[in-house]
């Protein structure tokens, strides 16, 4: 059985490079609780992981347009993507 060809193959190290960071700052986060740190700074972090899974994400629908979405068009299923992908944006952008 074949891996299908996803938006975001050519870039697949490079996204998971990045996931790891995300992980290590939410580490250190964590590391600033246990160690009683000042709420603003633990703010601050958390600030940065949000803007970083932000750009993650915003990388994975870039991908998902420029790959998925053209390749449904050949197969004439852009509408149900099209609807797909901007639920996918709603669920990015909700936030609180």
């Amino acid at each position: 059985m074949t891996t299908p060809t996803r938006g975001y193959s050519a870039t697949k190290d490079q996204l998971l490079a990045r996931l790891r960071r995300i992980e290590g700052q939410v580490r250190g986060i964590e590391r600033m609780v246990e160690d009683d740190r000042w709420c603003i700074d633990i703010l601050t972090q958390i600030s940065a992981v949000q803007a970083a899974l932000d750009k993650v994400g915003l990388g994975l629908l870039d991908g998902h347009a420029r790959h998925c979405l053209h390749q449904s068009a050949a197969e004439g299923k852009t509408d149900e993507l099209a609807t797909e992908m901007m639920a996918a944006v709603g669920r990015l952008m909700k936030r609180g």
